[in-house]
């Protein structure tokens, strides 16, 4: 019997690894997978040994703050692996947990995949030699990244991105919109401030007021906003309380696809929603905030000038990003308005967006899932 030990952090890691389990179990049907696991991959039958969301927590100070705790988890974890050895360890992003653990297991003989690059193409460059030690192979949602570690001699290979396999070229506002319940008439703009408590406290104020600028602006707005649990959505309606609180907002429980599916416009934080709005071509305006320690150190330790994914997967700016200081209602309102005014401008990007679609369409869960077993024949 195929034992599989998975680490995944967060919703798009959840995500990534219930695909892969999928395409695994597609071709071995009695793989057992345990470890740490979201929803998805418990659907898909992974045994959680603690939930996902211990691991999503941002920024470095943020970090700081649990640290004892995620030393505790990885601790169990690195006992509970090699105290009874899975055939495999695959960590599912979360790199400042996952390589850690990965270069454990690896020095006590357990073969180790890395699915999802850690971001050392944009920062913190010096982690390749890290990476060197903890990973036998590491799989890549971009291309650009395979030949970044080329480079270092680390086996890498570029599968594709699942959200690009899952996504249809083409999608239904009108049909999103009737599912939601929104007005299938008029201009929508999506909210989206991030999955993790730690986002919504330094972007909720931020789109609100973004949002409320806008309106006075432009009355016939309708706004919509998803929301991955209890705590981020009361964060974000106490922020329409206090600040906006005649916004014509629906606030939706879950749905972040659908949501962006049925908006014109989407304001958003940087992360994997990004990527999202790209394969559902549309429009967007990324911002993002850091607790201002944690900025001052990430600054430090950048060597990109870019943030937002399709600018990078595109080499060129194609959607505004405000970062920090930046990030004001002033800037992301303007950004969202110049699109409602340029729809030539934003039939190009939808053009430049389906370009990117099509290059990151390579069915990527089959393609980690043969890499996967690969490694284990070998």
């Amino acid at each position: 019997m195929l034992r599989i030990g998975l680490v995944a952090g967060e919703a798009s890691g959840d995500l990534l690894g219930a695909g892969l389990i999928q395409a695994i179990k597609a071709r071995n049907p009695d793989a057992v997978f345990e470890g740490i696991a979201g929803p998805r991959m418990v659907e898909q039958g992974c045994t959680a040994l603690f939930p996902a969301e211990k691991l999503a927590v941002m920024g470095i100070v943020e970090v700081l703050r649990h640290y004892l705790e995620l030393r505790r988890i990885r601790s169990q974890l690195i006992r509970h692996f090699i105290s009874d050895p899975p055939d495999i360890f695959i960590g599912i992003d979360s790199p400042d947990f996952n390589l850690g653990l990965e270069t454990r297991l690896k020095a006590a003989g357990i073969p180790t995949v890395h699915y999802v690059s850690p971001s050392v193409w944009a920062w913190r460059e010096y982690r390749v030699r890290k990476i060197h030690k903890a990973v036998d192979l590491i799989l890549t949602l971009f291309p650009f990244e395979e030949e970044f570690y080329c480079k270092y001699q680390i086996p890498a290979r570029f599968v594709g991105h699942p959200l690009a396999d899952l996504i249809p070229l083409n999608n239904d506002a009108h049909e999103a919109r009737r599912d939601l319940g929104l007005p299938e008439d008029g201009v929508i703009v999506a909210l989206l401030p991030g999955s993790r408590t730690t986002e919504l406290q330094q972007l909720a104020a931020l789109f609100v007021k973004t949002a409320a600028w806008c309106h006075e602006r432009r009355p016939q707005l309708f706004f919509v906003a998803p929301f991955v649990n209890t705590q981020t959505r009361e964060i974000f309606q106490q922020a329409v309380t206090q600040h906006a609180s005649g916004l014509p907002v629906t606030l939706v429980d879950g749905k972040s696809r659908q949501v962006m599916m049925a908006a014109d416009i989407v304001l958003l934080a940087s992360g994997t929603a990004t990527l999202e709005a790209l394969l559902l071509k549309r429009p967007m305006v990324v911002a993002y905030r850091l607790a201002p320690l944690s900025y001052w150190i990430v600054t430090r330790l950048l060597t990109i000038r870019q943030y937002a994914l399709p600018n990078l997967l595109a080499g060129t700016t194609l959607v505004p990003e405000f970062i920090q200081d930046r990030a004001t209602k002033e800037n992301l309102g303007g950004a969202i308005l110049e699109y409602l005014d340029n729809p030539a401008s934003v039939a190009e990007l939808t053009r430049q967006f389906e370009i990117i679609h099509r290059m990151l369409r390579r069915q990527a869960s089959d393609n980690a899932a043969q890499s996967v077993l690969a490694l284990i024949d070998r």
